[in-house]
């Protein structure tokens, strides 16, 4: 392929007490019992280049209303010029109701690029995806383009995460009446699906059966929310889609804490079903709704099935005041529940006390680095999401998606190495509820020593595109690359990595690549030079050491000389 033009201008670039589940939306206790946010404000832009819709004026005003009892303030606008750099930065998130078309010109596309990396938050409502088609950029902040819809009819909605606080007071199945969008690419591989569609309970779904409508990520520093809901006025005057729409726009402002990453490959040890299962010593776990709650003790309930070793366990949880409880990992099997104390590690579930033993340690041998424990925090009343990683005699601890503990067995009484895991019920008015155990095998037994990323998987970027090759990993790289454009990779963390090295190809001027941390403006922790290889279809390999400790996503920058300088298909972090 020739790069001497962009194809798009650079501008606009024991017993446990079972209940069955009921099926259907239910509402959770009122938001009012919910601590307020701190006060602040939300940009609802409703501008339109091609169909209207007739309930953007029902939506605005819902938001309106959901403002006025959640302490936040709402300015709606048609008006372009509203997307500058100054004029977003008093706002927390920024919602695209219903737009349609081409509605940001390049300087305000740029404006919203940094605004999202530098932390802000995008929820984009129904037809948000049918817009902005000639900046490649907005596919990725959406998560997915419009492709097409069949009439207005009923449709079951799956609940696929049930703790974000959007979706949190669904039941598994939601039944309703909407339009029902498909779009041009599944996003599930960017995204963390939070609902999907039963193409089997309505005619016209084309995605295939696996049909995500509602989804969350990050996107650079910020955060990006979308649901495919919202076309019919009577939506707006729905108590529980009103209660989906407060959960995005929180998310998207940040005071809503979720796991937003992209989750493939995991399979569900509880999700209703209590097979299995087994109880160790006293007290016992009410199965409802597809929740187990924890009631007397102190007892053990654990997934007798399978030892396991090198995985990724991944549950929600929830307690509604200073109540306690945890997950137990690398037990050996047996009905007495001191085995897991004795011979396991706990990670711990409590709202008060000292910091070897509240919320994210491991329970009386290390604390969690608790600034990044509280900044990920939902508080008690609020799901919260646990990843537990484990790999070899290695324990890391995440909260919503953000590592807060990182944990080496050395004793020799105890190891990670194999064995059970399972959740403690730990006593009368101890009141823990848990939701969506899964669990994904890592296939070994030591960390990973690198992780390898394609070029074109970038979650921000400034000026480039990708560019389908023959020759290159999946047929295509990150490409169009010129002078001062940069891409971010939110997938893509930092910590512990010490090399960086990455498959390209030039027939263009060559030039630098720098890697940095955090931010495309953050420390350059690593360059390496790229020179011509002889065309767009010859690739090579360059590397080099990373310096200093870095941390977050990775960002890389380019430098060079005039017109395209050469095209990334894949990049390594070595460990």
């Amino acid at each position: 392929m020739l790069h001497q033009l962009r194809r798009i201008p650079k501008a606009a670039a024991s017993a446990v007490v079972v209940t069955l589940a009921l099926a259907g939306a239910f509402l959770t206790p009122a938001e009012s019992a919910r601590a307020a946010d701190p006060a602040y404000k939300v940009l609802v832009f409703s501008k339109t280049a091609g169909f209207r819709h007739d309930s953007i004026p029902a939506g605005t005003q819902a938001i309106r209303d959901l403002g006025a009892a959640n302490n936040f303030t709402v300015t709606a606008t048609e008006d372009s010029a509203a997307f500058s750099t100054a004029n977003l930065a008093q706002f927390k998130a920024v919602v695209f109701l219903s737009t349609t078309g081409d509605v940001l010109n390049a300087t305000q596309q740029s404006a919203l690029q940094s605004y999202l990396d530098g932390g802000g938050g995008y929820f984009g409502i129904h037809a948000a995806a049918d817009t902005e088609y000639d900046w490649p950029q907005y596919e990725q902040i959406a998560g997915a383009w419009f492709k097409s819809h069949p009439a207005i009819q009923q449709a079951t909605v799956r609940t696929e995460d049930r703790a974000n606080a959007a979706t949190s007071h669904l039941g598994q199945t939601w039944s309703r009446t909407d339009e029902w969008y498909n779009y041009r690419t599944n996003p599930r591989a960017n995204v963390r699906v939070l609902q999907s569609l039963d193409e089997g309970s309505y005619s016209g779904g084309e995605m295939s059966g696996d049909h995500p409508i509602t989804w969350c990520h990050p996107q650079g520093n910020g955060r990006a929310f979308y649901t495919g809901l919202g076309h019919t006025q009577e939506s707006y005057a729905d108590p529980a889609f009103r209660t989906l729409l407060l959960g995005g726009i929180r998310y998207a402002a940040g005071f809503a804490k979720a796991d937003c990453r992209a989750e493939t490959g995991y399979t569900s040890l509880y999700n209703g079903s209590t097979t299995g299962w087994s109880q160790a010593g006293p007290g016992s776990f009410t199965n409802t709704d597809a929740t187990l709650t924890s009631q007397g003790g102190m007892g053990l309930y654990w997934y007798r099935t399978k030892e396991y070793a090198s995985y990724s366990l991944k549950l929600d949880w929830r307690m509604p005041g200073d109540d306690n409880s945890g997950v137990f990992v690398g037990f050996p099997s047996s009905d007495d529940p001191n085995s897991a104390v004795n011979q396991g590690y706990e990670i711990q579930i409590d709202a008060t006390d000292t910091a070897d033993k509240t919320t994210g340690s491991v329970y009386g041998f290390k604390s969690a680095d608790l600034a990044a424990r509280d900044g990920a925090l939902n508080p008690p009343g609020q799901w919260n999401g646990y990843e537990i990683r484990v790999e070899g005699e290695r324990l890391q601890v995440f909260l919503n998606g953000v590592k807060i503990n990182d944990f080496t067995n050395t004793d020799p009484a105890r190891s990670l190495r194999q064995g059970y895991i399972g959740i403690q019920n730990h006593g009368t008015g101890d009141d823990v509820s848990f939701r969506n155990i899964r669990i994904k095998e890592l296939g070994g037994t030591t960390p990973p020593q690198s992780s390898t990323y394609e070029g074109e998987s970038y979650t921000s970027s400034q000026g480039v595109q990708p560019a389908d090759h023959g020759p290159a990993s999946g047929g295509r790289t990150l490409g169009y690359i010129e002078n001062g454009d940069w891409a971010g990779y939110s997938q893509a963390q930092l910590a512990g990595a010490r090399t960086f090295s990455a498959r390209v190809s030039s027939a263009g001027a060559g030039g630098t690549i720098q890697v940095r941390s955090g931010s495309a403006t953050g420390p350059v922790i690593g360059s390496v030079g790229v020179s011509n290889t002889g065309g767009w279809e010859t690739f090579q390999t360059v590397s080099t050491a990373l310096t200093g400790t870095p941390t977050g996503p990775v960002f890389l920058t380019f430098t060079g000389g005039a017109g395209s300088l050469f095209d990334v298909d894949t990049f390594t972090l070595g460990r």
